[in-house]
């Protein structure tokens, strides 16, 4: 979230900012500043009447040395009137801030300087492109025939066993599934990521602490008996590893990666354009985190983007990389940039991966601070990616490398599958 401090020296360039994604903050962010302002003051009045009941009790005892008892003993009763108003001002306190805290919570980070305004995904940015469009002959098929023609991922099981939105992969679909979760978790370690295995449930701090809460809460799965949520992406609990840490200055940048399973109810969501792979309940996804320095994290970004750039240069894959628009922009993220893949034989774009950098909006959350050389401590700046998401990936790699006589596995990961060709 937002610093109240930010907001309040940055009051007109925050309601400017936010105008990017079509959100007015005028009114929440004057609410802000007025519950700020009635925090400091009960605070005062609150750590005045403290004072005061300690230098009161002090004097009842001289005034009782003294023989002044009566005098004392209506000391006393003043004091008890004080330590009643302080338990008030004290209610009133927790009372204002989760007020001032709540108020924060439902406004979103400010767009970066680059992002455009913008609704929706049709003000997204091109700003590269690289391979071209396989030209695939009319016989090609879209990757939910291939699944079922060589019988590697079944939807209609998952339906069976769960719902729509749980496909059962098997045989060479289960195995090139696991070679591509493996390839990525390569890729990422040898570019310096530390490998972690991370719960697949949270609680709702968590769910706090990245911003999926309260913003995402209709998305997530909700285990109500244990008050704990489904992850919907590896970054919730990588990233919560890390709240209400106190870091070293020389401990940036801290890099993760891990692999997940990961739950998004996606409701309301018809038609050809979420068919098979395309939207689903659950999906495998390996994620990238970094934590940085706030004066290197713009170009961590960018050496995130490059990093994800390679991967699909080598899976040769067609792709381009959006920026995103304000009104397409996640939450929490101050830049995103989406990753597409192009998908021959549905002859669309499909988004295999979001990078992103948050600055202090989830470190904030999360209270995530570094000790700096000078000795004073600041907030730390998050970013993710997803490194890559599978269902995708494994939609455009069936499609464009499919043959009349079945489907092609990319050199490179054919030391992963042991096998080069599904038929």
């Amino acid at each position: 979230m937002l610093q109240v401090q930010y907001i309040r020296e940055n009051k007109e360039a925050v309601i400017d900012g936010l105008k990017k994604r079509f959100f007015d903050a005028t009114a929440a962010v004057e609410r802000v500043l007025e519950l700020d302002d009635k925090r400091k003051s009960i605070q005062n009045k609150l750590d005045n009447s403290l004072a005061d009941q300690k230098r009161i009790a002090s004097e009842i005892g001289g005034l009782f040395k003294q023989g002044k008892g009566a005098e004392a003993n209506d000391m006393k009763s003043k004091v008890a009137q004080m330590k009643k108003d302080s338990k008030e001002f004290s209610l009133e306190l927790v009372e204002t801030t989760d007020a001032l805290q709540s108020e924060l919570y439902n406004i979103p980070n400010v767009p970066h300087k680059k992002v455009v305004a913008g609704k929706s995904e049709d003000d997204n940015e091109v700003v590269y492109e690289q391979g071209d469009i396989p030209e695939m002959n009319k016989e090609a098929l879209p990757h939910w025939e291939i699944a079922a023609k060589y019988d590697i991922i079944d939807f209609e099981l998952g339906v069976k066993i769960t719902g729509a939105g749980f496909p059962v992969y098997k045989g060479k679909g289960a195995k090139y599934q696991r070679a591509l979760i493996n390839y990525f978790l390569d890729k990422n370690t040898d570019a310096g990521y530390k490998e972690i295995q991370v719960p697949l449930l949270v609680n709702e701090a968590s769910g706090y602490g990245t911003g999926q809460l309260p913003d995402k809460e209709g998305q997530m799965y909700h285990c109500n008996v244990d008050d704990l949520y489904l992850i919907p992406t590896a970054e919730v609990p990588v990233t919560n590893m890390f709240r209400d840490k106190i870091l070293m200055e020389d401990d940036f940048p801290v890099k993760s990666t891990a692999y997940t399973p990961c739950f998004r109810r996606e409701a309301g969501s018809y038609g050809a354009h979420v068919r098979g792979l395309n939207r689903l309940h659950q999906f495998d996804k390996v994620e990238i985190v970094q934590l940085q320095h706030p004066d290197k994290s713009w170009e961590a970004l960018d050496l995130m983007v490059e990093h994800v750039k390679g991967i699909l240069t080598e899976l040769g894959l067609p792709f381009r990389i959006l920026r995103l628009c304000g009104g397409d922009t996640g939450f929490t993220s101050a830049m995103t940039y989406d990753f597409e893949v192009y998908s021959a034989a549905q002859k669309r774009w499909l988004e295999v991966s979001s990078v992103s950098n948050f600055l202090t909006y989830q470190s904030n959350r999360l209270k995530l601070r570094y000790t700096a050389k000078d000795g004073k401590r600041y907030l730390a700046h998050t970013l993710n990616g997803s490194s890559l998401a599978l269902p995708r990936i494994l939609a455009a790699l069936l499609e464009n490398y499919q043959t009349a006589d079945g489907v092609e596995i990319p050199d490179v990961l054919k030391p992963y599958t042991r096998f080069d060709y599904i038929a």
